[in-house]
């Protein structure tokens, strides 16, 4: 699932929302308030259930053949997201949703822009849509979907790469 021309999306597991509002994140580092939602290319960041930590890399222009190699694994496409065994079962059960919004008042945030922000309340443009079996997703955008036991030693050697990446949630991981 990805936005039209125009569009950006924010992904929840509340299909009832009907004004975004700005707000200050109980995560966020940033004391500015904030409508938070993605773009095309960070999409599939948020193809899980909310509160699941998840550990994302890719090829970059800069990334090495053997980092990819290392990591991501030869001939297994150019992305690999990585979670834990134990969300599986909510990975394959959630009902995750995404909104909808107009591009107009959103900004990229952040140094290397992983999503764009509004400052003003948005309204989507419909309702909520079912986003759908996530692992599918994952196939058929060509994303290599990792189970470990633990994400923190792939993130120590994701983060050491050259590869890009990403990590979301990963106060939950296990210790």
């Amino acid at each position: 699932m990805r936005p039209d021309p125009g569009q950006v999306l924010h992904f929840s597991e509340d299909p009832t929302i009907e004004r975004f509002v700005p707000h200050v994140a109980p995560t966020s580092a940033l004391a500015e308030a904030y409508v938070w939602a993605v773009g095309p290319e960070r999409c599939p960041d948020y193809w899980f259930p909310r509160q699941c930590p998840r550990a994302m890399a890719w090829r970059d222009p800069g990334t090495t053949d053997a980092d990819a190699e290392r990591i991501i694994g030869a001939g297994c496409g150019d992305r690999v997201h990585a979670v834990e065994y134990g969300w599986l079962r909510a990975i394959m059960e959630v009902r995750l949703y995404a909104y909808r919004l107009p591009a107009e008042p959103f900004e990229p945030i952040g140094e290397h822009a992983h999503a764009v922000v509004a400052r003003v309340p948005v309204e989507p443009l419909g309702p909520a849509e079912p986003v759908g079996d996530l692992l599918e997703l994952h196939e058929r955008a060509g994303i290599q979907l990792r189970l470990l036991d633990r994400l923190r030693p792939f993130w120590d050697e994701v983060t050491s790469s050259t590869l890009g990446f990403s990590g979301i949630r990963l106060r939950n991981a296990r210790r």
